[in-house]
């Protein structure tokens, strides 16, 4: 694995007597990729059937020739305005039944099946056109599917296609009303349905549409998002060999990321670490004020463990915030140092390439207050020294490698697993059952519990086959889990070894949203089950948390569990809160941090795992050969008498280290 810098350069955006400058540029940076095109349709296609590529042509060798690999965007995410008129009915509708109206981006639908053959007839043109173009290293579908809440849409073309997925899903011989209504539970309020033709889109209804119709209705659009990519994956496959992509989004979970990376070559997201703060980390005002100008010190890094699993082990950050952003309620500088701390954070967690957005701020419409490598009058900003920086300890971390006589090894599988499921945040989302509770707020604070102990942790699908070598492994919040998942980590605590945490939560549910019988977890032993049962389930108050023997608290959610597996951790008042059999424990609360790290720490312990207590914005990544300190705060911290700057990243070899 070879660590890169690139950045996202728009050449319709600029003279074009200015490409070769901005060309040479970017190569005298040090930079290696540029991504291009993905807003590019109405240049490409300036009227129906009337297509110009020569300025994409020139543009593509101008950067070539600076010797600039190109990530060429397929243009979707910005049809161009006449497509309306080609497809009136193509916008996405939101949930109050409004179009989503031409004038921005992202305003299609993924159900219109029209359009998305128009996509994908787009995507085979620049493939057909560029796929033996040498300077074309990897392809990007779309843009940041979902952004803008633009994922569920309740328009004509989603009422369509959604009947027609349920009748595929539960019809026999052109479809079987009786078997949805019975998986739907639809004898409850006379909600059954006398024919698939019947059933409408779950919004606008008195109260709360039918859960398994929202869920349903989730796993439907998940699947058009699939479909949607797939289709222009199958385009440029058809003619170039070049590895294709997508940049995900932070925090962006209605639809199934693992699905759609099955048909790409390696993921990508788009990493806004003070944009994200304020706008969907989801912290208190206290901590946004201690990390406005660097940054939640949790969330960039979990989804770069998470996109290393979409991605198969292979991932890039295709967008990179250099500088202040336009979109997010608060929009402050970063803190000097932050863009290499960003940077070298990614790759830490096993990225290839960091590109930053953009190459130079953009003068006019919505981003112009949006920061790039460049101002615009073509000065460096601020993250320019820093991105130079990187450059520079880039040449020397690799002229190390080299007078060593080492390679510098991809990242190995960390000893700790974390299962994160899709379909598990949709449940929640339509079943919080408290308010302000969610599927995304569980994983991430386990996570963070996890970082703050200084574990290096794997992101794995609920699909995992094989957890063999992982220490320790977490599958909280998984409403439903499949029969095949729990056997699978049954092995893993039994034959494997490993230490397993399941719940809160888990197994709560059939695939309908339904309470199973027997009660849940019913989760399998080597030779029984764990005796132990959801008899009930309480959400908390904010302001009335329920105190655990030996520290913390729980809160926000609570089981009452009972059975004869026996207890390991309970309320001051005796409650008991979590159960084990074996290497198996089932945690029946939301507990906070101290809560859980008294929970996990011995189980760590028991496997080897050396754990810290690592305090405010001190966080540990190791590799398998370098171990990365990473601190996040604006004052310095000791550890174990060695001290780390403010806003820095250290790596340590291992691999000297250890011979040392």
């Amino acid at each position: 694995m070879t660590r890169s810098l690139g950045t996202c350069y728009y050449p319709e955006h600029w003279p074009e007597s200015q490409w070769a400058q901005d060309a040479r540029a970017m190569a005298d940076l040090g930079l290696r990729w540029v991504r291009i095109g993905e807003f590019a349709w109405s240049r490409l296609e300036p009227t129906p059937g009337t297509f110009d590529f020569t300025w994409l042509d020139r543009a593509i060798e101008t950067l070539g020739n600076a010797g600039l690999q190109v990530v060429l965007g397929t243009p979707s995410a910005a049809p161009p305005r006449w497509m309306l008129a080609r497809f009136p009915d193509m916008l996405a509708y939101d949930h109050e039944g409004r179009p989503r109206k031409f004038g921005s981006r992202r305003h299609y639908c993924f159900s219109h099946l029209g359009y998305r053959q128009a996509a994908a007839e787009m995507a085979a043109r620049l493939a057909k056109r560029y796929a033996k173009n040498p300077h074309i290293g990897a392809w990007q579908v779309d843009n940041e599917y979902g952004c803008h809440d633009t994922t569920l849409s309740y328009s004509p073309a989603a009422q369509v296609g959604f009947r027609h997925w349920l009748r595929t899903r539960y019809g026999t011989n052109g479809g079987d009303i009786t078997a949805l209504n019975a998986a739907w539970g639809n004898v409850f309020w006379s909600m059954e349905y006398g024919d698939f033709e019947d059933i409408e889109l779950p919004h606008l209804t008195v109260t709360q549409a039918n859960p398994a119709h929202m869920l349903d209705f989730r796993l439907y659009t998940s699947d058009q998002v699939v479909a949607f990519n797939a289709a222009q994956v199958a385009a440029i496959r058809a003619h170039s060999r070049a590895p294709i992509c997508h940049n995900y989004m932070g925090r962006i979970t209605d639809f199934d990321h693992f699905k759609v990376g099955e048909d790409l070559d390696f993921a990508s997201w788009d990493s806004y670490p003070l944009g994200f703060l304020e706008d969907r980390v989801g912290a208190d005002a206290h901590h946004q004020r201690l990390y406005a100008r660097q940054g939640d010190p949790d969330f960039q890094a979990f989804h770069h463990d998470l996109y290393r699993a979409v991605g198969r082990g292979r991932w890039w950050v295709m967008e990179q915030q250099p500088g202040p952003v336009n979109w997010a309620p608060y929009n402050p500088d970063p803190a000097p140092g932050m863009v290499r701390l960003w940077t070298w954070e990614a790759f830490a967690h096993g990225a290839e390439v960091v590109c930053y957005f953009r190459w130079r701020q953009a003068p006019m419409a919505q981003e112009q207050m949006h920061a790039g490598l460049l101002r615009p009058d073509s000065l460096p900003a601020p993250a320019y020294d820093e991105a130079a920086q990187v450059v520079a300890e880039l040449k020397d971390l690799a002229l190390t490698a080299q007078t060593a006589a080492q390679d510098n090894p991809p990242n190995t599988q960390a000893p700790v697993a974390l299962v994160f499921d899709y379909k598990a945040d949709a449940a929640w989302a339509i079943q919080p059952h408290g308010e302000g509770l969610s599927y995304f707020a569980l994983i991430f604070e386990t996570y963070v519990t996890l970082r703050r102990l200084g574990l290096s942790i794997d992101i794995c699908p609920p699909t995992q086959q094989d957890f063999s070598g992982y220490k320790l492994i977490l599958a909280p919040g998984m409403i439903e889990m499949p029969e095949t998942l729990k056997k699978t980590l049954n092995q893993a605590s039994t034959a494997g070894k490993s230490q397993v945490v399941i719940g809160p939560r888990s197994a709560a549910r059939n695939a309908h949203l339904c309470i199973p019988l027997p009660l849940p977890p019913a989760l399998p032993l080597a030779r029984s089950q764990l005796d132990v049962r959801v008899a009930r389930v309480e959400s908390l108050r904010p302001d009335s948390p329920i105190a655990v023997q030996g520290g913390g608290n729980v809160r926000g959610y609570r089981e009452v569990l009972e059975g004869n597996a026996p207890t390991v951790l309970s309320t001051v008042c005796g409650k008991g809160l979590a159960v084990r059999e074996g290497n198996l424990t089932y945690l029946g609360a939301w507990l906070d941090y101290d809560g859980l790290r008294g929970l996990l720490t011995p189980l760590c312990h028991a496997q080897g795992l050396e754990t810290m207590n690592l305090q405010g914005g001190m966080r540990v990544r190791d590799t398998g050969h370098e171990r990365f300190w990473i601190n996040y705060d604006t004052r310095a911290h000791v550890i174990n008498g060695r001290t780390f700057a403010p806003v820095s990243v250290t790596r340590d070899d291992l691999c000297k280290t250890r011979k040392g």
